[in-house]
């Protein structure tokens, strides 16, 4: 089953996906066999990531900021603002797919783990993610 969700964000930072990717492994009728997110942009991306305490996340977007600042003054791709070439350095750096097992019709995320979609951008986007039970 393949199913493409629409991804908001109101900027840049992590947004749960876990609950609508999971809706979708539980529709897919899949009691066991694998699940694959793919995000179809190259300036966001996907990870697991705890999903219990919001610093991690945050902690995790500061570190990514201070390793790829933006206005770069070596950057020559800036047709779209000083944070696109940075945004794609972050999104290379991460993932654009992610597998994750299907147990029982749920995804085997670990207690701690949550599914985010990764906005590399300043500015609010929506984002296609194609997910994929089988």
């Amino acid at each position: 089953m393949l199913h493409t969700l629409s991804i908001e964000s109101t900027g840049q930072g992590l947004v749960d996906i876990t609950a609508p990717v999971q809706s979708v492994v539980s529709s897919s009728g899949t009691r066991e066999g694998l699940c694959t997110v793919f995000v179809q942009h190259t300036s966001a991306s996907l990870l697991i990531q705890e999903n219990a305490d919001p610093s991690a996340r945050q902690d995790l977007e500061s570190w990514l900021n201070r390793l790829v600042p933006g206005n770069d003054e070596l950057f020559t791709h800036t047709a779209e603002g000083p944070d696109d070439m940075p945004a794609h350095i972050k999104s290379a750096l991460t993932a654009t797919s992610l597998g994750v097992p299907v147990i029982a019709s749920r995804l085997a995320l670990g207690i701690w783990q949550g599914l985010y979609r990764c906005e590399h951008r300043r500015r609010p986007h929506s984002r296609r993610v194609l997910v994929h039970v089988a």
